[in-house]
């Protein structure tokens, strides 16, 4: 990743691609404390645009304030960095990555006096779970490792460190030749993905998990307003395990993964093994909608 060409917005410059660099001793590196986003420009009929940028934007600074992180720069220089990112490095298609985190002014578990920088970066990235997993679906495993409680890491903020609990999911998933990983709660009850959320169907109602131990997804939230669009109800519950064994059709949904069905969980097969009609309807609503094909939509785009 750091040697490419291209432009990097830090602090508010922006620095040859391969100059945007931080000191080993940078706090973040050593205790993981910091937050970031994951937005995704489009290639539109009008050109790019990014998807929900104001969303996004607030939730990096949700996140800040759940870790006590004074953020430097307000929404509206986030967002003119997220779009020039995608301009000066230019990408008609881009997924841009804001990030948060502490500097090398001091170590310590406690950061006081460690500065907030903030980093905006963009690149070309395409199917996060391979190029055919959206078309044909993936193979997901029910990881041995639980979701954090609540009050051990506070589950509203995008924070860096949760994501070593992923990492440990999705490397376990894919020695065992998975794709992904599922993520039960510390009660047993359905979490979410690696770094997606997860939407059952069963009978032809639409269910999600409640997101008390899950991050409040973005892309879920468009998933729940695409399928009221379409005269589809959501309804939250604690999902079990062997629910998911039993559903008609599965998918994830996120920023990276965007809308991927599952077709197996823990060599179980789901539905007929082949992704199903709703997860279709969601999908081909999901990508009209980014690419600026519904106008009652368009409001969730902005243009590079």
């Amino acid at each position: 990743m750091q040697d490419r060409d291209g432009f990097i917005w830090l602090d508010g410059q922006w620095l040859p691609w391969r100059d945007a660099k931080v000191h080993v001793l940078t706090h973040t590196l050593h205790y993981g404390y910091g937050c970031f986003e994951g937005l995704r420009a489009y290639e539109t009929a009008d050109g790019p645009a990014i998807f929900r940028l104001d969303e996004h934007l607030r939730r990096l600074e949700d996140s800040a304030h759940i870790l006590a992180i004074d953020l430097p720069f307000d929404r509206a220089t986030l967002a003119a960095a997220c779009r020039e990112a995608v301009s000066s490095n230019g990408l008609s298609a881009a997924y841009i990555r804001p990030l948060v985190f502490l500097g090398a002014e001091k170590l310590g578990v406690d950061p006081a006096g460690a500065a907030t920088h903030v980093m905006v970066a963009a690149w070309s990235w395409g199917a996060y779970l391979g190029g055919k997993a959206l078309d044909e679906g993936i193979r997901v495993r029910v990881s041995s490792y639980a979701r954090h409680h609540p009050n051990v890491q506070m589950c509203r903020a995008k924070a860096i460190s949760t994501y070593a609990n992923s990492i440990l999911a999705v490397r376990e998933a894919r020695r065992d030749g998975y794709d992904e990983a599922l993520l039960l709660d510390t009660d047993g009850y359905v979490a979410e993905g690696s770094s997606e959320n997860i939407f059952v169907v069963r009978d032809g109602e639409l269910l999600q998990p409640e997101t008390t131990s899950a991050l409040d997804g973005i892309t879920r939230r468009t998933v729940c307003a695409l399928a009221a669009d379409l005269g589809l109800a959501v309804r939250s519950k604690r999902i079990t395990r062997d629910e998911l064994y039993c559903a008609d059709e599965i998918f994830l949904s996120g920023t990276a993964a965007e809308i991927t069905p599952v077709v197996e969980v823990d060599r179980r097969r789901i539905g007929s093994g082949r992704p199903g009609a709703l997860t279709r309807r969601l999908q081909q609503a999901f990508f009209a909608c980014v690419r600026g094909e519904l106008p009652e939509r368009r409001g969730w785009l902005t243009a590079v």
